[in-house]
């Protein structure tokens, strides 16, 4: 009688240690690339995604978007209420980009290292993905040089042609904000120069960021992979 007890007792004590174990797993911190380029994995440890270098973020920080009737959620760009100068110096808003795939990238036109790269790719995504519902946005990270009309003679120069492409200048803080958005780091190093970092993002038609795409000459097929799939 007494070992039937014991046998008991040791088997209670067993399962109290197995339901802690499991609860302590349970309730252990996971982290996911926050563009989703690996769809739902995630990873035991912080660092950075392996396909897009941005750094993994936990899981739990990231919550369903609240969507307002219009179908905009708190995660869109088109909630920031900026004013915008266009290359063709017409004033705009970023909401009125709403119902059009983005493919955006902050430059400065003065730049002749890292920009005209971006630029070229940039060019080279518009050729592949070919849809008049998509749009291509240079915002200008630079916008004390970087007006209307300089904007203007810089997409004829580097034949950025036709109502898909859109140049912006905005104000010094809206141009931080909007960077801070991207993740993009810049830094003014000189009268003329900035060191920045070369990304490129897509948002989709309201305004919510999917994919960021870094680094000069890097494959863009996914990039371009996910701008189609948003686009249709």
């Amino acid at each position: 009688m007494k070992f039937k007890y014991i046998i008991q007792l040791v088997s209670l004590v067993l399962l109290v240690i197995l339901f802690a174990c499991q609860k302590q797993t349970d309730t252990k911190e996971h982290y996911i690339c926050p563009m989703r380029c690996e769809e739902h994995k995630t990873y035991d440890q912080p660092g950075t995604c392996p396909v897009c270098k941005m750094d993994l973020v936990k899981v739990s920080s990231i919550e369903e978007p609240v969507v307002d009737e219009d179908g905009i959620s708190d995660k869109s760009i088109f909630n920031l209420t900026s004013e915008w100068k266009t290359q063709n110096n017409e004033t705009i808003h970023l909401n009125d980009l709403k119902g059009k795939v983005m493919v955006v990238v902050m430059i400065y036109t003065s730049c002749e290292a890292a920009c005209p790269r971006l630029v070229a790719d940039m060019r080279n995504i518009y050729a592949k993905v070919d849809n008049p519902d998509v749009d291509f946005l240079l915002v200008s990270i630079d916008p004390e040089k970087d007006t209307p009309e300089k904007l203007k003679a810089y997409a004829r120069e580097e034949h950025l042609v036709g109502e898909q492409w859109i140049l912006l200048q905005g104000g010094m803080d809206d141009v931080r904000e909007f960077s801070n958005v991207l993740s993009m780091k810049y830094k003014k190093i000189s009268p003329i120069d900035f060191s920045h970092t070369n990304i490129i993002s897509v948002f989709d038609k309201n305004g919510v960021l999917h994919y960021q795409q870094e680094g000069l000459g890097v494959s863009n097929d996914k990039l371009v992979e996910e701008v189609k799939k948003l686009s249709n």
